[in-house]
């Protein structure tokens, strides 16, 4: 899937981006970014192994929650001065692009769920 292949990606960037951090946040921004980064492709790895479509909207909305957490962590690290900006902007382009490839998807899914029928009375 080349959404899961692009979350691969991100994470894979991500550690070498935080492989740079201070010592100090080996338990703080290190681990959170890394844990949010790698997220987001375990739960499209999950979400194509489920069967029912409900659930898989499901675990690509929390993929999707994934993303923007690492967004954020992005964000504060840029802010603090961790990050150089360039790096951290070009993660941040390939970010929204996933983002958008999510949206597609959950909307993909949700757009070929049956609808109801109304029932006359």
């Amino acid at each position: 899937m080349p959404v899961w292949q692009s979350a691969m990606n991100i994470a894979e960037m991500v550690f070498h981006l935080s492989d740079t951090l201070p010592k100090k946040e080996d338990y703080g921004l290190t681990s959170q970014i890394r844990r949010s980064a790698l997220s987001i492709s375990a739960n499209i790895a999950e979400a194509f192994g489920r069967e029912h479509t409900l659930e898989k909207i499901n675990f690509y909305y929390v993929a999707r929650g994934s993303l923007t957490e690492t967004r954020n962590h992005l964000f504060y690290g840029k802010r603090v001065g961790y990050f150089d900006e360039d790096n951290a902007q070009e993660l941040d382009v390939i970010l929204k692009e996933l983002h958008n490839d999510l949206n597609k998807i959950i909307r993909s899914f949700k757009n070929n769920l049956p609808r109801k029928k109304l029932i006359d009375v």
